[in-house]
């Protein structure tokens, strides 16, 4: 049992000054640099204070230095500096101050006089906010990042098994579209990924409400997902679908929370988070949405078919143009449903035309989506990348909702794009007459006979897939030129964030997830500029030879890096994601010396002259930075890097770069920048550093230039720990102030060496 919080220690019954004792907590959901330097800050703060601090840190190599309970029965306070999920309940009674992990890094000096004065945690208590200074992302974003991520497995599962049995065991039936007789072994595959396909929405909603408010609110947010997405309990022909789910997820989340601060009795707080809070949530959410929301839905349902109804005889191109507009906007919800049962409820009228606008649109979605993972690899996760190729597969056999979930991570990009490719197909499906005998879409239906003026049919599909595409891959792009415009100019910005997707990522919050993200979807490492390709000699042209440090090799050949905690860098949360599956943001500068040799090191152990274990050489150093802004820097360092022979793609390492820091600065502060990129246009880790007199402009933490820059490289198969362990090493001795200034003062690439070989 933990001692009480009581007010600051003032003296013991010796009259000796009583000495204080603080434990902190250091997380970021994105990698490690900044929870190791946070760390590092708060450990010299408190030691210049004549302070007691233990630091846990929760990095992406996994909690270390853990705190023990009789460290928390001792101590005064606790800090937590993290931008993620931190379980609290172990610091039940003592006072808790938590604050962005950036703060940890900027004020730490300031966090141990406030900690002082926090709130007391009591058990059940919810996580206090992070304050500004230290977020990546909204909690509203890491949540959907967090519920898509967990989606996915879901839609690909679903969508590969109806389409399997679809294409296996089904033909066409005008009466009933595209059957699979039943009783029969393919229909037992379909009937299973239906199911897939039926937890795919409440699954989206469950894991956007846990993301918010933890456990309590998993039920309620799944059980409204469900209620979402059948229509049958308000009284609708369609359920809302995925957009139902995103109401719904965040609903159950915020409801949770305001439950939670309910101000109840102790013999009923154990009781709380496993029965009374679903159950009130569960209930009051489910028919808040019955009784609520579900009559609209119904409402805009019916009078969208008798609208549709009415334009039955007007122009084919703008009647297809709207059906496939529909069709595109909610992937199954009830604009989707509306225009599907209206052109299936013509066919038995005779008129198949409707029909075919629909069966057009329909693939038009996943097919265009899994195009565009294909044509701009680097804005893309590889979670999404992997659910870009089950959407080609799943848009062949006419299922729209492969594409739900780059719709839930980027509506904006997203759902605009699909209309648009939609909108397009459709008419000119209904230009051409193409006619569709079964309620059905996609090239199968056409594979099958089913479908009159086949090559016109799949003109339509193919410029409305080209059309999504294209138009997907221009509204993603602009987005993240805005969003890295606006972290360069944002100097102080705090956090790193999550993956590009949105997240897709893996993103996962909430869990955490990582890093909803998250999301995802993020990476972090960190990365060394590099020297322009023409440089003078001395200026850190590097020939180093691939295969001398893998990540993961024998010991010397490790890599170093940083883990994301949403998805690799150079994806989207995220993942976050999606983002948001974690990666492993590996770097690596390896040894200037044949594989051989590489090895032989390795195996001897790490030399007196190494530096970083062999990772960093006089090749791969370069004392004068000439560029005057980052984008410039980060080019110049690519320069630099493709010297080793190690870059493939100089331009997409770049990109990757750039993408990196549009997600969050990778300007750490005093100083200090560290981007990186983690992309198979680099063939073998590599690592790079380099300085600027002026310094350059990086959106650092607390506002400086980037003087010392380090930039890492790593292919995306790249793995292992012991990058993540040297980049600890190297955070924490950044943190000293007297090393930097060393660094700074060094002459050349020998005496930098010199002063990096302090690193052990």
């Amino acid at each position: 049992m933990t001692s009480p919080a009581g007010p600051p220690p003032t003296g013991g019954d010796s009259g000796e000054q009583k000495r204080l004792k603080l434990l902190a907590v250091t997380a970021c959901p994105t990698g490690i640099a900044h929870t190791y330097m946070a760390a590092e800050k708060l450990a010299q703060a408190a030691e210049s204070r004549g302070v007691d601090m233990k630091v846990e840190t929760q990095g992406s190599i996994g909690a270390e230095n853990v705190l023990d309970d009789n460290d928390v029965s001792t101590a005064d306070g606790v800090i937590i500096a993290a931008d993620k999920d931190v379980d609290l309940s172990r610091f039940a009674g003592k006072r808790v101050l938590t604050v962005g992990v950036a703060e940890g890094i900027r004020h730490p000096e300031q966090l141990i006089e406030r900690v002082l004065s926090a709130p007391v945690h009591t058990a059940g208590g919810t996580p206090t906010a992070p304050s500004a200074g230290g977020k990546e992302r909204s909690v509203g974003y890491k949540a959907l990042m967090n519920g898509v991520s967990y989606m996915i497995p879901f839609v690909v599962v679903g969508g590969l098994l109806i389409a399997i049995s679809l294409s296996l065991g089904g033909h066409t039936d005008p009466s009933g579209g595209l059957v699979i007789p039943k009783d029969s072994f393919w229909m037992d595959v379909n009937n299973i990924g239906v199911i897939g396909f039926t937890l795919m929405v409440p699954i989206l909603s469950g894991y956007i409400a846990y993301a918010i408010g933890d456990r309590p609110a998993l039920v309620p947010g799944m059980i409204g997902g469900w209620i979402a997405n059948t229509g049958e309990l308000y009284d609708s022909k369609a359920g809302a679908g995925f957009i139902g789910a995103i109401v719904t997820g965040f609903l159950a989340g915020y409801l949770v929370l305001w439950i939670k601060k309910v101000k109840v009795p102790k013999f009923v707080q154990p009781i709380m988070p496993i029965i009374v809070i679903p159950i009130v949530a569960t209930t009051a959410l489910g028919l808040f949405f019955v009784y609520v929301i579900g009559k609209p839905i119904s409402w805009v349902f019916e009078h969208l078919t008798s609208w549709l109804s009415g334009m039955t005889g007007t122009s084919a191109i703008l009647l297809g143009a709207i059906l496939g507009l529909m069709i595109a906007f909610d992937m199954g919800g009830p604009v989707n449903k509306t225009a599907f049962l209206f052109g299936a409820g013509l066919i038995a009228t005779g008129n198949q035309t409707v029909m075919g606008m629909c069966a057009a649109a329909i693939p038009v979605m996943p097919l265009g989506q899994g195009v565009a993972t294909l044509i701009r690899k680097r804005l893309y996760t590889e979670q999404e990348r992997e659910t870009g190729l089950a959407s080609l597969f799943i848009g062949c056999f006419g299922i729209s909702e492969g594409a739900i979930p780059f719709a839930a991570a980027r509506p904006a990009q997203v759902i605009p794009a699909n209309m648009l490719g939609g909108a397009v197909a459709g008419a000119i499906a209904g230009v051409a007459g193409v006619e569709d005998a079964v309620p059905h879409g996609g090239p199968i239906v056409a594979v099958l006979g089913a479908v009159s003026g086949v090559p016109m049919f799949f003109v339509a599909v193919v410029i409305g897939s080209v059309v999504t595409a294209l138009t997907t891959v221009a509204l993603v792009d602009l987005s993240e030129r805005r969003r890295r415009g606006e972290a360069v100019a944002g100097a102080g910005t705090a956090g790193l964030a999550p993956t590009p997707a949105p997240a897709l990522v893996g993103a996962g919050v909430g869990a955490s997830g990582a890093g909803v993200g998250a999301s995802a979807a993020d990476a972090v490492g960190t990365v060394a500029p590099a020297g322009a390709v023409g440089e003078t000699p001395g200026a850190g042209a590097v020939g180093e030879t691939p295969g001398a440090g893998a990540v993961g090799e024998t010991p010397g050949a490790g890599a170093v890096g940083e883990t994301p905690g949403a998805g690799a860098v150079g994806e989207r949360p995220g993942a976050g994601a999606v983002g948001e599956t974690p990666d492993a943001g590996a770097v690596v500068a390896q040894r200037g010396v044949p594989e051989a040799e590489a090895v032989e090191a390795g195996d001897a152990g790490e030399g007196a002259d190494e530096v970083l274990s062999g990772y960093l050489t006089e090749q791969t150093v370069k004392v004068e930075l000439g560029a005057a802004d980052k984008e410039s820097a980060i080019r110049e360092m690519a320069g630099l890097l493709a010297h080793t022979g190690k870059v493939a793609d100089v331009d997409e390492l770049v990109a990757t770069a750039l993408r990196r820091e549009a997600q969050g600065t990778t300007g750490l502060g005093e100083e200090i920048a560290i981007p990186h990129a983690k992309t198979d246009a680099v063939t073998a880790p590599v690592v790079g550093f380099a300085r600027s007199t002026e310094g350059v402009e990086w959106g650092s933490l607390d506002g400086t230039k980037a003087r010392l820059v380090f930039m890492i490289a790593v292919p995306e198969a790249a793995a292992g720990d012991e990058h993540l362990r040297i980049l600890a090493l190297l955070s924490r001795k950044l943190m000293d102030a007297g090393f930097r200034e060393r660094l700074l003062a060094a002459g050349d690439e020998s005496a930098v060496l010199g002063v990096l070989g302090e690193i052990r």
